[in-house]
Order: C-alpha cells, then sequence, then structure tokens
C-alpha cells in the first residue's frame, strides 16, 4: 500500500506542478520561441525531484536510502557512455538520413545556426570561424556536464523514485511504463511547438517511443553506478549533444520528427542498445517494497 500512496502522490504533485507552471507561462504570452523559454521552464522541470523529495521525506517516510545520491565516479567508465552514446547515435541518424534520402547534414552547421537563431527572433547570427572546434567540440560536451545538476530535477524523480517502484520485479516493463509517463508529461510542451514545431500532433506519439528507450538506457547507468549522477548526466548529453548537435546539422533542412535526436531515426541507436540492454538481461529487479 505505501508504494501505491507514493506512486499516486509522487505522479500528482509532478504533473500537477509541472503542467500548472507551463501553462501559466503560455497564458501569460511566453512561447517556445523566447529566447528566455528554457530558463523559464525550468522551475516545471524540477517538479520530478520536487515530488520525490516530498514523498519520501514525508509520504511514506522511506527516507533516501536508494536514492542513488553518491556520485561513485569508480564506475567512470559508463559515465563515458553516457557521454558518447549522443554522438554515436547522431551519426547513425546522419547515415540513415542519408541513405533514406530523409535529408541532407550540413556539417559546416552555418544553416543549423542560421536555424537557431531565426527560431528566437530577428537577431544577429555570427558564425564563428571555426563552428565544429568552437562549438560541436568545446561548447556541447561542456554544457553537457554543466546541465548535469539541473537534468538532476528530472532523473531523481523519474529514474531515482518512479522507475524503481512501479513494477520492482519487472524492470523493464517499469522501465517502459516510465517512459511512457515521462514523454506523456511532457505534452503542454509538444502541443507548444517544443522539439518538433511543424509536427506537433504526430510528436505526441514519437516522443514517448523515444523516452521508453532512454528510460531503459538510463536506467541500466543507475543500475551499474548505483548513483542517479550518471543518470542525469546521460539526460544532460541527450539534450545538449545529441538535441543540439542533430538541429545544427538539420535544422533548416530535413523534418525534425524525423532527423531530430528525439526523432524517429534516432529509434535506430537507440532501441538498438536499449534491446541489447533488454534481451541480454542488464536490467535487475529492485529491492523496492512491493506494494
Amino acid at each position: 500500500m505505501t508504494n501505491r500512496k507514493g506512486i499516486g502522490a509522487y505522479l500528482l504533485i509532478t504533473f500537477g506542478t509541472s503542467w500548472t507552471l507551463w501553462e501559466g507561462l503560455f497564458r501569460l504570452g511566453v512561447s517556445v520561441n523566447s529566447p528566455f523559454f528554457q530558463l523559464a521552464i525550468l522551475p516545471g522541470a524540477f517538479a520530478p525531484a520536487l515530488a520525490a523529495f516530498i514523498v519520501r521525506k514525508w509520504i511514506t517516510c522511506e527516507g533516501f536510502a536508494d536514492a542513488g545520491l553518491r556520485l561513485n565516479f569508480r564506475k567512470w567508465p559508463y559515465y563515458v557512455v553516457a557521454w558518447v552514446l549522443p554522438v554515436v547515435a547522431v551519426g547513425c541518424i546522419v547515415i540513415s538520413a542519408v541513405l533514406l534520402r530523409i535529408g541532407a547534414p550540413d556539417f559546416s552547421l552555418v544553416r543549423g545556426l542560421k536555424y537557431l537563431t531565426a527560431s528566437v527572433g530577428p537577431m544577429p547570427a555570427p558564425v564563428p570561424p571555426h563552428p565544429w572546434l568552437v562549438v560541436a567540440g568545446f561548447s556541447l560536451p561542456v554544457n553537457a556536464i554543466l546541465a548535469t545538476p539541473i537534468l538532476f530535477g528530472e532523473e531523481f524523480g523519474w529514474r531515482g523514485y518512479l522507475q524503481l517502484r512501479l513494477f520492482p520485479d519487472r524492470p523493464v516493463a517499469s522501465a517502459i511504463v516510465t517512459g511512457v509517463i515521462w514523454g506523456v508529461w511532457h505534452y503542454p510542451l509538444l502541443l507548444r511547438g517544443y522539439d518538433f514545431p511543424q509536427s506537433r500532433l504526430a510528436a505526441l506519439i514519437v516522443f514517448p517511443v523515444t523516452t521508453v528507450f532512454l528510460s531503459i538506457i538510463f536506467a541500466w547507468l543507475l543500475l551499474k553506478t548505483d548513483s542517479i549522477w550518471s543518470a542525469s548526466f546521460a539526460h544532460a548529453a541527450t539534450n545538449a549533444i545529441g538535441g543540439s548537435l542533430s538541429l545544427l546539422l538539420f535544422g533548416g533542412g530535413a523534418s525534425l520528427l524525423f532527423v531530430l535526436y528525439l526523432g524517429i531515426l534516432g529509434w535506430i541507436p537507440l532501441g538498438m542498445f536499449s534491446f541489447w540492454i533488454t534481451l541480454t538481461g542488464q536490467l535487475k529487479p529492485t529491492n523496492a517494497a512491493i506494494a
């Protein structure tokens, strides 16, 4: 009964807080094209962590023993995997897009940089003289590290609480259901054009499929390192490296529904990795109490 009570409270707090805050922003006229949009949605993005803290501390009183709060850098190879996976996956997206004639990447990054600048308003878009060195070689990897505490706001809730407790004896099922819930949580943003501005309704189907694959991968990292920080780092790298790099390569060209890291072609590398994790029995049951 404790599990059910905690899960119900967690979902109510998470969805209620995030959706209320985000809807308030949209009602105030803040759009996804605003240069301040990413900053404006941050309070809602921390709702999963807030919900997990409230539930653990005061509703179920179970504490934080299994929250994986240690960094555990002794398991550093898994952090490297989290960092490198988005680069490999984007490479697969590029190859798939070319072979399937879905779109041509712009390796100069000029088109993508102009697309990103145009999306936030009519401001000048100076292209750095060596965009790969400045943007892809330095900014994106560093941004993944810097963004990790921010993505902890999601991972402490989704992976560190909900996914451990939904189906403790069936970790794959728990990852799938958590992935769907996590994807649906993004619906208010997706319906306003976040990530897939030209394919808002299709995104409601495509996005949760991707989050299922990511739930399996992030759960694997959490299990191998016993640290929520590895999942948080992987989530940060997904956004800062995978999402940004695919957008820089294809922005202003092919349909983002296919070529974005979270899009359909991303299912190929992320799906293959997820199936390997699943078929080789990498995910193990947790010790969380069963309701």
